[in-house]
């Protein structure tokens, strides 16, 4: 952690959808790195959800 190395994933991820002729890129964060994302773009849509007992929320950023 903080090494920039999650952003970097983020990014490469941004870049091949781009290279894809992606828009838009959608995830779903786990709720304790909201804060990660929007940082990196990414909006919060959607009400809160469990996967794998884990509260997530879907995010999406126009690339």
């Amino acid at each position: 952690r903080g090494l920039g190395v999650g952003a970097a994933l983020v990014r490469a991820i941004e870049d091949a959808a781009r290279a894809h002729g992606l828009t838009a890129v959608d995830l779903h964060a786990q709720t304790h790195a909201l804060r990660f994302y929007e940082r990196l773009g990414y909006e919060p849509y959607g009400p809160e959800f469990m996967d794998a007992g884990i509260a997530h929320r879907a995010m999406r950023r126009a690339i």
